[in-house]
């Protein structure tokens, strides 16, 4: 039986290589977003078996929408997020502090949470729920840092809700990967070298890292993996 897969961001970087791996796989994948061209491009360059939807992941209507359009699915990857920090100029005012906050929250975790909820009705038993988490979650990076801690948390209650329909819900937490749009651009190349240095690899991650894992968690060799955060981080931050 062939597998839907629903990849939330998936026009770009660990988006693109998570719908790639399951395309390659042989599986109907969805990818939704907000950017409808990069969707499309993204599409047309997997293949096969791919389709773009867009829409804003973090708009209750616009997820109830799309949630009434599908069914029957076996993966869903909650990958929409980034640091919206990125993407704002700080003043230093309370109001604008809140603002941020609250943006890092809704694009990380109520993006995460509207998805799930709308979709596990279709989710089909055995199943599975994967959500990308950050290694900034255990190392800090303020707003952005503290939205992907509460994913994690918010992960752990799931997996005990889907666990007796036999759906796993885990969390892949990454450590620096180039070749995304993660940073804008933005990261000098002693800062670059700093990050490989901090890894036990000697390397930057790759999408296809992440891709990796994500493919296995979905796969029928992981089912009593559940309510974790899997790193991939090439040992820059450990776990016991």
């Amino acid at each position: 039986m062939s597998k839907t897969v629903v990849v939330t961001g998936g026009g770009s970087g660990i988006g693109k290589a998570i719908a790639r791996q399951f395309a390659d796989e042989g599986a109907k994948v969805i990818i939704t977003g907000r950017r409808g061209d990069v969707l499309e491009q993204a599409a047309a360059e997997i293949g096969e078996g791919v389709t773009a939807r867009p829409f804003d992941a973090s708009d209750p209507l616009q997820v109830a929408e799309f949630a009434a359009s599908i069914s029957d699915i076996s993966v869903l990857v909650n990958n929409a997020g980034g640091n919206t920090d990125f993407d704002r100029t700080a003043t230093g005012e309370l109001g604008d502090l809140a603002e941020a906050w609250r943006a890092n929250f809704e694009s990380n975790v109520v993006t995460a949470v509207l998805m799930t909820t709308a979709l596990r009705p279709a989710l089909r038993k055995g199943g599975a729920i994967i959500t990308i988490g950050s290694i900034a979650a255990d190392k800090g990076a303020g707003s952005y840092g503290a939205a992907k801690a509460a994913v994690a948390s918010w992960n752990v209650d799931l997996a005990g809700e889907v666990g007796p329909e036999g759906i796993t819900a885990n969390v892949v937490s990454p450590g620096y990967i180039a070749e995304t749009e993660f940073f804008r651009d933005a990261l000098t190349d002693e800062r670059k070298e700093d990050l490989v240095a901090a890894t036990m690899t000697g390397r930057a991650g790759a999408p296809g890292d992440i891709a990796a894992m994500v493919g296995f968690l979905a796969s029928e060799n992981a089912r009593q993996i559940t309510g974790q955060v899997l790193a991939v981080n090439g040992g820059e931050w450990t776990t016991r």
